[in-house]
């Protein structure tokens, strides 16, 4: 999935012309707290709530001098790069540019949640396990064959890595709920099980998570 397939079709970029209490209004209407701000179809910049704060309200954006170094993502860009620049600058929005680097739309933090929520095959039935394994040791190939001997199917995987730490958190969608002869083989195979869940207790852990997140997007 690329950028250009999840941009929001109801949030219009800001003028250079609006004013700092117009924008401030949009934000509050859509729930963000980053608009663009869009030139015909040149791409200038992201404004953020705390620039608008910062300044006089009551003068036009354009006079305003912008915290963020005009962060964006190209169409063409994997939803994994959206994902990553959306964190690494703790957005809300993130404005999407064509090969000609023009302003194409924009993408939210919510559209990208109910990306990963809509995908990777959260709605498959299916138990989960999540094993630890040491970085040198890690092969997803192994892993497969391991679950594959007890008639089980990975049908999606997760890793969870730390910078300060060897260790590898891998969690395996399955495509049963007995996970009984499964975890057995990974023992067997000397792997440690961090956790285990079935399908009711999963989908419970994880419809709380996006009901609290989504309740939090809507503050």
């Amino acid at each position: 999935m690329i950028a250009s397939k999840i941009i929001s079709q109801i949030i219009s970029p800001l003028r250079t012309s609006d004013t700092g209490e117009e924008a401030l209004t949009i934000m509050n209407v859509y729930q963000v707290k980053h608009l663009p701000i869009v030139n015909n179809e040149s791409f200038l910049g992201i404004i953020s709530e705390d620039d608008i704060l910062d300044n006089d309200m009551n003068e036009p954006i354009g006079s305003y001098r912008l915290s963020l170094i005009n962060p964006f993502v190209y169409e063409s860009d994997h939803v994994f790069d959206v994902m990553k620049k959306i964190a690494q600058s703790n957005l809300t929005t993130i404005p999407v540019i064509d090969e000609n680097e023009n302003y194409t739309g924009l993408i939210t933090l919510e559209d990208v949640v109910k990306f990963y929520a809509n995908s990777f095959s959260f709605n498959e039935s299916g138990g989960i396990i999540v094993i630890k394994v040491h970085r040198n040791n890690y092969s997803m190939a192994e892993i497969a064959r391991i679950v594959e001997s007890s008639n089980a199917l990975v049908i999606n995987s997760f890793i969870t890595n730390s910078f300060d730490s060897n260790e590898l958190l891998v969690s395996l969608k399955l495509n049963t709920n007995d996970l009984v002869a499964v975890k057995g083989s990974f023992q067997r195979f000397d792997y440690t099980i961090h956790s285990s869940y079935t399908e009711t207790e999963e989908f419970d852990n994880l419809k709380e998570r996006y009901d609290s997140l989504m309740k939090y997007l809507s503050i």
